[in-house]
């Protein structure tokens, strides 16, 4: 159970995010979606079984996105949500960025390990001013978002959208 609650919580009960160079810096730390909002109490508090994803969407918006639904998901142009594995290689535990030992630290972090590159855009995908993290590569169930500081346009042509390597980080409050 342990671990399982530390998986939940890794997967996002607070979100703070840095991006790469390629990417804005976030505003706010992403908030949990209404969805997961409730699995969360469900699970921790009323005893029903919630089994968290074995592996994460990111994916990008256009527009704002809410507790109840990601903004306008981009589209098109080869566009796609980028899978992130939930194990300790693909997000560090809270003692440091990039460890991949099961969680022993005080911060209440973690980060991503590796690179988390969206395809090279074939098209216009517009204006990007949030992204979301769903449990499916479509549709699915929104489990946390966030809003950029800054929007990041993105078109035919440019390179991949990435998040480096340590750049998406959660923190647990």
């Amino acid at each position: 159970m342990r671990n399982f609650h530390s998986k939940l919580l890794a997967i996002g009960l607070a979100v703070a995010i840095t991006l790469s160079a390629l990417m804005p810096v976030p505003a706010e730390a992403a908030a949990l979606s209404t969805y997961l909002q409730n699995k969360y109490v469900d699970w921790l508090l009323r005893g029903q079984a919630y089994t968290p994803p074995t592996t994460v969407y990111v994916a990008l918006a256009t527009s704002a996105s809410g507790a109840s639904a990601c903004g306008t998901e981009v589209s098109g142009g080869s566009y796609a949500r980028v899978s992130v594995t939930s194990s300790l290689s693909n997000w560090a535990g809270t003692q440091s960025a990039g460890s991949t030992t099961v969680s022993s630290g005080t911060s209440g972090q973690t980060s991503n390990n590796g690179a988390i590159t969206f395809p090279a855009p074939t098209a216009n995908w517009g204006t990007i001013v949030s992204f979301c993290v769903f449990d499916a590569s479509s549709g699915g169930n929104m489990l946390f978002y966030a809003s950029l500081t800054t929007s990041k346009t993105v078109n035919n042509g440019d390179a991949a959208p990435s998040f480096a390597a340590g750049a998406l980080t959660y923190t647990i409050n």
